[in-house]
Parts: C-alpha cells; structure tokens; sequence
C-alpha cells in the first residue's frame, strides 16, 4: 500500500502530520489561546492533546486526507477566505479561485461551493501528496488540479489563466508566492492567509501586494493596518481588505452573512485585548 502523507499546521501553527487517515505526529502549538478555536470548538487551551482529537474529529467528521472527503458545504464562519471567495463567485466580482485542498494540492474551480468545502475546515497545508479519491471527488465537482499534483499557487493562476478565467482569486501564504501571482495577473485578487510568525519586512511586502489578508496571530499585520486597512471583518483573528477590490469581496460577503451586522466609520484595526491570540507572534 503506497503511503500517503499530509503535513498541517494548525491550532496555534502546531505541526500535525497525517498518515493513510491516521494522526502520526504532533508537534507543540506555538499559542495558548485563539478566540476562534473557542467560539467553533470551545478549545479554551491549545496543547497537543486537543490539537491530536481536532484534527482525528476532522478526519472522522468530513474524511479530511482519505478519500471519503466532502469537498462541497456552505458557510462555516462568517467570513473566512473560502466563504469570501465562495460569495464573490456566486455574485460574479470572481471568475476562479485558486486554493488548496490537502489530496490534491493547488485547485482551480468556479463552482462556489466546491472552493467553500475544500477550504473552509481546512489550516495551512504544509505538503500533501494525491489521494485518488479527494482527486475524482474535485474533479466531479468542476475543479481542476496541477499535473503532477503538487501546491504551487502561481502555477495555478498560469492555469486559470490559460483556461480563459480573468478575474481569479487566490490564497497564498508567502511573499514570494504573492509576488509570482501578481507578476502573473494584476487583475488577480490575492488573499493572504495563514500568516502567524511572518516577520516584519515579509509583513510589510506582503500588505503591498495583496488586496485581503488574515491576520493570524501577527502582530505586525495589525499594527500595518493602522496605515493600510481599508475594511475589517472580525475583531480576533481579523480580515482586513486592503484594496478597493478587496473591499468589494468583503462587503459582498456580508451582504451573505445571515447574523446581524454592525457598519461604522472608526479608525482601524479594532482590537478587543481579551480576544486576541496569545501570544501575537
């Protein structure tokens, strides 16, 4: 039996690695505490115990890394980078995204519900290889992946590009990876994402790029959108739009957002000290 191998991290950034359906490797979370985590699962404490059982919960609940996989849902969070992207699918500010699902690697779809099932449960995806099930069940569903399966986001916009889509939003997680989509496109919407630890000047280049951004458990990302914020969605691990067309796929999605919401001019970022990641890295 050829072994497959995913390598998460999640939880706090806690390195997760998983082994034919089965939690191999725990490392140690680099945060105590995330709002998130509490408010979707009541996790008031990460530590490798919790972060082992949430990811086992995961594979048993939607099949994450085996072939049993549900690769289609509706919104998870209010706003999160896959329902911001799924939103502006459905109401056509995006043509294609380009993320990335554990399995399969980078995938390109326009099916809005197919990009909200492989994202929306899912945490930074480290390394991945192909598990043919989660492959097929993409494919089924409008979604195309790279030949060989690997995560390469650039090469993802290329293909999106190629395939006649315009106006593409992708996710990436460094600044070389943001630097290589916008040589591609600068139509592209770039959203950042998993970005807990990124240093200063990665920070700083990376809000001259992108046009959303989650800003994780970084301190240096909410003290740039004091300059550079142009909207803001949650107050523990906000989004911040950073661009006019950023700001259009916020303010979409909120038009989708079924809880009430509160709008108000206010200097940004708006950050409630007992909500925050501890600690900010």
């Amino acid at each position: 039996m050829t072994k497959d191998r995913h390598v998460f991290e999640t939880l706090g950034k806690t390195k997760v690695v998983v082994e034919n359906g089965k939690v191999v490797e725990v490392g140690t979370p680099l945060l105590r505490y995330c709002r998130l985590w509490e408010k979707i699962r009541g996790i008031t404490e990460l530590n490798e115990r919790v972060v082992k059982e949430n990811i086992e919960f995961r594979i048993r609940d939607f099949g994450m890394c085996t072939g049993e996989r549900v690769v289609e849902m509706d919104a998870f969070v209010g706003f999160g980078a896959s329902e911001t992207f799924m939103t502006a699918l459905r109401r056509g500010l995006l043509d294609s995204t380009v993320t990335v699902c554990e399995g399969a690697g980078t995938v390109i779809t326009a099916n809005p519900a197919l990009v909200q099932g492989i994202g929306a449960r899912l945490s930074g995806v480290i390394e991945t290889t192909p598990v043919e099930g989660i492959i097929k069940k993409i494919r089924d569903k409008g979604g195309q992946i790279l030949d060989p399966p690997r995560i390469d986001q650039a090469a993802g916009v290329q293909m999106a590009l190629e395939l006649g889509y315009k106006r593409v939003g992708v996710t990436v997680s460094t600044v070389e990876d943001a630097q290589h989509c916008r040589a591609m496109s600068e139509h592209a919407v770039i959203f950042g994402v998993h970005l807990t630890g990124i240093p200063r000047k990665d920070a700083e280049e990376f809000c001259d790029i992108a046009d959303l951004i989650t800003a994780c458990a970084s301190p240096h990302l909410r003290e740039l959108a004091k300059e550079k914020a142009l909207v803001q969605a949650g107050t523990a691990v906000p989004i911040f739009a950073l661009t006019p067309e950023g700001k259009d796929l916020l303010l979409e999605r909120a038009k989708e957002v079924s809880d009430p919401l509160l709008l108000n001019t206010m200097r940004l970022p708006v950050l409630p000290e007992d909500r925050q990641p501890e600690p900010l890295i």
